[in-house]
């Protein structure tokens, strides 16, 4: 038995599309929605990441404010910006590139952005209205999970969901939204300090690979007939690619042949957070004009 392939490019694609049209309503009003997304040094993995964004922002009708700013500016400096962009009635997202240089500190970064602008859904105002079940921007990737989720259509009320991985951006959002009372997963949260990882995942109707670890998931952590959503994304040394690395998940290839659903790496989790971004920003647009 092979897994069927979510497929997660033509996921991302119909959200973009349905951002492109609630942009276009903006548009015929004299708004166009605008997303700043700030970049601090020359990361060559952040840097294809912005670049990804910007040109999802682009085929959206959107646009996408790229700044960049050098390694070494200070944290005063990038407060100030976030500052400025906050008062900037053109932007309607903020977005800061992470991870940031070790002299600046993430949080009182994440804090500077104004909640109503933030689509990213990091501020402490925006998960503290996930956890309560109030309107406000989830975090991208695990908003993108729930749709990727939710377009295969298994029943996850009831469902038992094994994340693995306890990271503020991915792992412990996404176990507090399955266990929302309108999807109703059982949920279970796996760590470094989990004993017997493979005893967790085997009873998974839903495993969610999110530890950042290459091929952390073998086949044999996994229950036939599984749903597999690898979040992973981590760059391997590989002297037969032109790069001279190549990109592979947290999940084993070989774990395709054993489960019922699996996501790919790359064309998975990845190119719906993008499209969930946009989708995002145009809210923020709508939002600032209400």
């Amino acid at each position: 038995m092979s897994a069927v392939i979510i497929d997660g490019k033509a996921v991302g694609q119909r959200v973009r599309d349905e951002a492109k049209q609630r942009a276009a309503v903006l548009l015929e009003k004299g708004v166009v929605p605008c997303l700043a997304v700030v970049l601090v040094g020359d990361d060559p993995a952040s840097l294809s990441y912005v670049t990804a964004k910007g040109k999802a922002l682009a085929e959206a009708g959107m646009e996408g404010r790229d700044i960049r700013l050098p390694a070494d500016v200070s944290e005063a400096e990038l407060i100030k910006l976030i500052d400025d962009l906050n008062k900037d009635v053109k932007v309607h997202g903020i977005l800061v590139q992470l991870p940031l240089p070790k002299h600046i500190n993430e949080d009182r970064v994440i804090v500077a952005i104004d909640p109503a602008k933030d689509v990213d859904g990091f501020h402490p105002i925006s998960v503290g209205n996930m956890v309560l079940g109030r309107p406000g921007f989830l975090p991208c990737t695990p908003h993108g999970v729930l749709v990727l989720l939710r377009e295969i259509k298994i029943p996850l009320s009831g469902a038992h969901a094994v994340v693995v991985g306890r990271s503020n951006i991915v792992g412990k959002p996404l176990a507090n939204l399955l266990a929302r009372r309108d999807i109703n997963a059982t949920v279970t949260v796996c760590h470094t300090g989990t004993k017997d990882l493979s005893g967790h995942t085997l009873r998974a109707d839903i495993l969610i690979a999110a530890a950042g670890k290459p091929e952390l998931i073998t086949p044999d952590m996994v229950r036939s007939g599984a749903v597999v959503i690898d979040v992973g994304v981590n760059r391997i040394v590989d002297s037969s690619k032109k790069s001279g690395f190549r990109l592979c998940g947290d999940v084993n290839s070989a774990v395709a042949e054993k489960a019922g659903y699996i996501t790919p790496v790359p064309g998975g989790v990845g190119t719906v957070t993008t499209s969930i971004l946009v989708k995002h920003a145009v809210e923020a647009a709508r939002h600032a004009i209400a």
